[in-house]
């Protein structure tokens, strides 16, 4: 099989939550500690930080990335899910794993893992264990999936954890509160490892109080940390995320890890350049200026919109698209009454239809016109605006993906 081969292959032997939504996901971690077996164990040869939260878990595992790799590290990078090539969500020092070690890794798994049935994720979460012990990197950055407690990366006993923060999103299977929800991602809080959280909520901090006293972890707050460095990540989340990033890059520096001031200055500074990040309230050109952002959910989607109304324009153009498994018309309500919006579907199964966003946005006075491809909308909207004009595109990471 050659590299499109074998990607196709994964997406279809191994369905992807992403693409597929519900149907393709397979909580537990007995078939990744089988498939783990099969790879002799190399969740168990390299050094991690492990990231589960709502948001900001992508931003943050980036910025470590880049402020270790500065540090002169040799980096692993796992994150999900990719925007344009698969090979986005493992990474050495800012580069992609080869397509070639994608091919041979998939044809000695093969026939080995079909007994196994895994999910896509669990595939690509064990690829990736076995390229970072293969490539013998210092230390790896490891995003969870989809919650924490049964999450397939929860397999790690990292050098430290991060909850990033706890917001209503992937309610069908974390559970319909945000305590309720804490509790799935404090599963990744493991004996004697010290665990930061990014945000100190209200509903949450029994939750996090109760797993760190039963783990013996040490808990630490991010939200007291004080951050006087110029970021390249001009998103309104990144300054709740950078004081994750640094109270996690001070831990470090307590147990002995050597992360000079100068690293972590560049580091912040850097991120894009060195990691590839992409996505993130990402100017993609000028007059009319064009604004992506991945933000999906409602807390996500609230930052979003303050920033929006920070910027200075004539017009605003918004091009935006959904999955059906989010709250809709909540999400719509929080959206500007005051812009144009060109109304689109990602190429995806768990895509919400064009007919039904459009009529949802019409019981909430939004108006717009429907298109038959985000790039169409895209195109439009581009022709639409004038040079003082602002254009949006956002609303679902997958949006995005086929803007870019």
């Amino acid at each position: 099989m050659n590299y499109q081969e074998t990607i196709s292959f994964l997406f279809t032997q191994f369905p992807s939550y992403q693409k597929k939504g519900e149907s393709a996901f397979k909580p537990g971690l007995e078939r990744i500690l089988k498939l783990s077996e099969l790879a002799n164990n190399p969740h168990k040869k390299f050094r991690s930080i492990h990231i589960a939260g709502t948001n900001g878990k992508g931003s943050c595992s980036h910025m470590l990335a880049s402020i270790l790799q500065e540090s002169g590290y040799k980096v692993g990078l796992f994150t999900s899910p990719h925007l344009k090539d698969f090979r986005e969500r493992i990474k050495i020092n800012g580069i992609e794993i080869t397509e070639q070690y994608v091919i041979d890794f998939v044809h000695k798994f093969k026939s080995k893992a079909e007994s196994i049935q895994p999910s896509f994720f669990e595939y690509t979460t064990i690829m990736a264990f076995e390229y970072f012990t293969s490539q013998k990197v210092d230390i790896a950055i490891i995003e969870t999936g989809l919650g924490g407690r049964l999450d397939c990366s929860n397999i790690i006993t990292p050098e430290i954890s991060i909850i990033t923060n706890i917001g209503l999103d992937h309610q069908q299977f974390l559970g319909e509160t945000l305590t309720e929800i804490a509790s799935e991602k404090a599963g990744i809080i493991k004996p004697n490892v010290p665990v930061v959280i990014g945000k100190k909520q209200g509903e949450t901090v029994s939750v996090f109080d109760f797993f760190a006293h039963k783990n013996n972890a040490e808990l630490i707050y991010a939200e007291n940390t004080y951050i006087n460095y110029q970021l390249d990540l001009k998103g309104y989340c990144q300054k709740e995320n950078s004081k994750t990033v640094l109270t996690t890059i001070k831990k470090l520096q307590n147990k002995g890890w050597e992360i000079p001031e100068n690293a972590i200055k560049k580091g912040f500074n850097k991120t894009v350049t060195n990691t590839g990040l992409i996505g993130r309230w990402n100017t993609l050109q000028k007059n009319p200026k064009v604004i992506c952002d991945t933000g999906h959910n409602e807390d996500g989607i609230k930052l979003i919109i303050q920033q929006l109304e920070d910027e200075t324009y004539e017009n605003l153009h918004i091009v935006w698209g959904m999955v059906k498994d989010k709250k809709t018309s909540n999400i719509l309500n929080l959206l500007p009454k005051n812009a144009k919006y060109y109304w689109c579907s990602p190429k995806i199964e768990r895509a919400l239809t064009t007919e039904e966003l459009k009529a949802n946005a019409s019981n909430l006075k939004l108006k717009g016109e429907s298109y038959s491809s985000v790039l169409t909308a895209k195109e439009n909207a581009i022709k639409s605006g004038g040079k003082n004009d602002l254009i949006f595109i956002g609303g679902s990471t997958f949006v995005v993906a086929e803007a870019l």
